[in-house]
């Protein structure tokens, strides 16, 4: 098991509490919005707006955090993250905030303590990279978007 570490901002609620899995078989944990004022942030159709976590985060050499939309926000409000999915990596050490944004037509208000995004940790492979005078064939090919068919 990879544990990420954690540390409170000076001025976060830890009442909130860290993020956690809300069920046994869930891929991501769940981040809550901790604002320093324990207040609400109305958020306009079509606006975005940096959310705190109050956390700083360090996770492990060879693993990357990815930041990403809760399913039942998007669906029922149009609350996504534009970025999505938003990539934390190992020698980040700073607060932790997700970039919310309302892709819904009606407002949305971001309450102190809601589930606002899920976190993914995942392993990240860093490459080599080589300029070379061709590139091996295939049966794609250089066929682009749609080009494997409609279905």
């Amino acid at each position: 098991m990879v544990t990420v570490r954690f540390l409170w901002d000076d001025d976060a609620d830890r009442s909130v509490g860290l993020p956690r899995y809300e069920s046994a078989g869930a891929a991501g944990a769940d981040l809550r919005a901790n604002f320093p004022d324990r207040g609400t942030v109305h958020l306009a159709a079509g606006e975005r707006v940096l959310v705190p976590m109050g956390l700083r985060l360090a996770i492990p050499a060879g693993y990357e955090v990815q930041l990403r939309p809760r399913s039942g926000l998007a669906l029922k409000h149009g609350i996504t993250l534009p970025n999505s999915p938003g990539t934390i990596d190992s020698d980040y050490r700073g607060p932790l905030g997700v970039i919310v944004m309302n892709a819904g037509r009606e407002g949305f208000a971001i309450e102190h303590g809601m589930r606002i995004a899920q976190m993914v940790v995942a392993p990240a492979v860093q490459a080599s990279f080589d300029l070379v005078e061709s590139l091996d064939e295939t049966v794609r090919g250089a066929g682009g978007f749609g080009s494997t068919g409609a279905s």
